[in-house]
């Protein structure tokens, strides 16, 4: 899955390639957020209305294991021609360079880390909230929030499938730019 002109490694006389518009991520993005909300009310166990807080991990449950399995897929595909990659900060130039190039048709603005395992991605143009419109009170950035638990999950599964064990953060301060911290989460034996 690809959305330009596949350059080396990916060939687009591959029978087995597939592109895709990014008009239909864009949509399939905007379209993910309402519906993981009608399918939290759906679920409720309760006859009566969920409270906001239960709803909103509801919601966050949904979306970023929803991204999380697609971060696993894309990260198994678009690496598997690549030699592997064993040390964290290649994977997350990777994912910052590479990946994110595939999916938002454009590389992080800004990565930083610690060298103790916490990298903070800036993108200052994020695709999904480019064209979301604002509303005076800081309405905007609250109703933005749930539009980066699938980006965020993205990264999560990207990680995981590359043997890293981390928790990512996904937050907004200023539409249309996004910060995703990542945690690594070292395995001790």
């Amino acid at each position: 899955m690809s959305f330009e002109t596949p350059a080396p490694p990916f060939n687009a006389l591959d029978p087995q390639a597939r592109f895709v518009n990014s008009s239909c991520l864009d949509f399939l993005l905007i379209e993910l957020v309402p519906l993981a909300y009608r399918m939290a009310k759906e679920i409720s166990l309760s006859d009566e209305k969920p409270d906001d807080e239960e709803q909103r991990e509801a919601v966050f449950y949904r979306l970023e294991m929803l991204g999380y399995r697609v971060g696993q897929g894309l990260a198994e595909r678009f690496s598997r021609d690549r030699p592997r990659l064993v040390d964290t900060l290649d994977v997350i130039k990777f994912l910052c360079k590479d990946l994110w190039t595939l999916v938002f048709r454009k590389q992080i603005d800004n990565l930083k880390t610690n060298h103790r395992g916490v990298f903070v991605l800036t993108d200052n143009s994020f695709r999904p909230l480019n064209r979301m419109s604002t509303e005076s009170g800081g309405q905007a950035i609250l109703r933005a929030q749930p539009f980066l638990y699938f980006p965020g999950g993205i990264i999560r599964g990207t990680l995981a499938s590359m043997g890293i064990n981390a928790t990512v953060q996904a937050e907004t301060s200023q539409l249309p730019g996004a910060t995703f911290q990542i945690k690594t989460i070292s395995n001790k034996l």
